[in-house]
């Protein structure tokens, strides 16, 4: 473990998947007592589209991202992932649109992914009026919201959807198999372990077999998919899905920029004060910058 990150891990609560409600709680109270984010520099923004968005929007941006929180699809909500989402928009300098998508075991999928979409839809439709490039859109989130953003970029190359310039998958829960050494192995890591994604699975996908669109790891072909960043812990259950994700991106001709990070766990780059984590957050915000920069970059 990091030796910055290391006298955090006995502070951290274990998640408790199995009552959601509580979980819910235990973290709406645990981002509420944190330093509220300068966010000075930014409009920050509530809509409904009809999903509920948070939009953050930096000056003089052409770029946006559709952002999706992390949280197992059970627990986060605009609020939740208010530090994050104007710390990206801040280091991006992209207009970060922060979902409020239908969360589970309430709604299985494919509530989520419909909801994520609907925003990716709205988002290209309405371009113009927020003053984005409609060629300069991405789509991103962490954990979940990564996986979720995988599965976005699927669908939108399978029903001819809006065009997706980028995505940007911070350690993306993607494969629903967890049949990886990392999966397997790592029983009692920090904030994730074998047996809360086994939990979290489960809430998601109800009685239902997966799909590509809900695990998409399951996907036989990734061509033709938008340039990826791929973020991965060292300990995390979700490291080596992430990795194979990666390696069958660029298999499949999909350009990849890969990070895996040394001596960190799930989430552990929100503890800010240890210097890995700033790292990881400024390599977000600048691969997001990179992305969007031009709108006659390779695709």
């Amino acid at each position: 473990m990091d030796p910055e990150l290391d006298p955090f891990v006995p502070l951290i609560p274990r998640p408790n998947y199995a009552d959601p409600v509580a979980e819910r709680t235990m973290t709406a109270a645990l981002v509420a007592s944190l330093p509220a984010p300068d966010t000075s520099a930014l409009e920050v923004t509530d809509a409904a589209v009809p999903v509920p968005v948070r939009v953050y929007r930096p000056r003089d941006t052409r770029g946006a991202v559709v952002w999706l929180h992390g949280g197992g699809g059970i627990v986060g909500d605009l609020d939740t992932e208010h530090p994050s989402a104007a710390r990206l928009a801040e280091a991006s300098g992209a207009l970060v649109v922060s979902v409020g998508f239908r969360l589970a075991p309430e709604h299985v999928f494919p509530a989520a992914l419909d909801d994520a979409y609907t925003v990716l839809c709205w988002l290209a439709e309405h371009a113009a009026d927020l003053g984005v490039d409609p060629d300069l859109i991405a789509v991103g989130g962490m954990s979940a919201g990564g996986g979720l953003a995988a599965a976005m970029t699927l669908r939108a190359r399978d029903e001819d959807g809006p065009p997706i310039r980028f995505q940007l998958l911070n350690q993306p829960m993607l494969d629903d198999r967890r049949h990886t050494w990392s999966a397997r192995a790592f029983t009692r890591t920090p904030r994730l372990d074998a047996e809360n994604l086994a939990l979290i699975w489960r809430a998601n996908l109800g009685s239902a077999p997966a799909t590509p669109y809900a695990a998409p790891s399951r996907a036989a072909d990734l061509s033709g998919l938008p340039p990826a960043y791929i973020a991965t812990a060292e300990f995390d259950p979700l490291r080596d899905e992430g990795l194979a994700y990666a390696v069958r991106l660029l298999q499949s001709g999909v350009s990849v920029e890969l990070h895996q990070w040394p001596g960190t766990f799930h989430g552990s780059q929100a503890i800010l004060s240890a210097r890995v984590s700033q790292r990881q957050n400024a390599e977000l915000g600048a691969a997001l910058r990179r992305a969007l920069e031009t709108s006659d970059q390779p695709g």
